[in-house]
């Protein structure tokens, strides 16, 4: 199976769609995503941008989601910036980074857009610590 994001004239993602592998071959048994936008057309019409994503980010950065932006320079799928203050978008991974470094303890924190700050959650709880 395959994923495939179909993007609006802005590049942001409005729907994802799985597309069998078989699809996907080409005359020698090779898989190639041009395979599986000819066949999206076929099925939805030729007005829609489709591009190939991976659920694991091994192509394209990062899995596409709704509402994520693809970058045609990047070649890969941006989320959607979490909070405010996450202005770096980190070049490699593509992923927005925190304006302070998550602690790197075991314990498990939440951002706390206000403070702009990591507060520690107690674990197995809704309430902060």
């Amino acid at each position: 199976m395959a994923n495939f994001a179909r993007i609006d004239k802005n590049n942001i993602v409005q729907s994802i769609q799985v597309v069998d592998n078989e699809n996907l071959l080409n005359e020698n048994g090779v898989e190639e995503e041009a395979f599986g936008i000819t066949y999206l057309n076929k099925i939805h019409g030729v007005e829609f941008t489709w591009i190939q994503s991976s659920l694991d980010g091994s192509f394209r950065k990062n899995c596409a989601e709704i509402g994520f932006t693809y970058d045609k320079v990047k070649d890969a799928f941006i989320p959607i910036k979490p909070y405010e203050s996450w202005v770096t978008l980190n070049e490699d991974t593509c992923q927005w980074e925190a304006p302070v470094s998550k602690p790197d303890d075991g314990k498990q924190y939440e951002w706390n857009e206000i403070e702009k700050s990591w507060d520690e959650r107690t674990p197995g709880t809704e309430e902060w610590t």
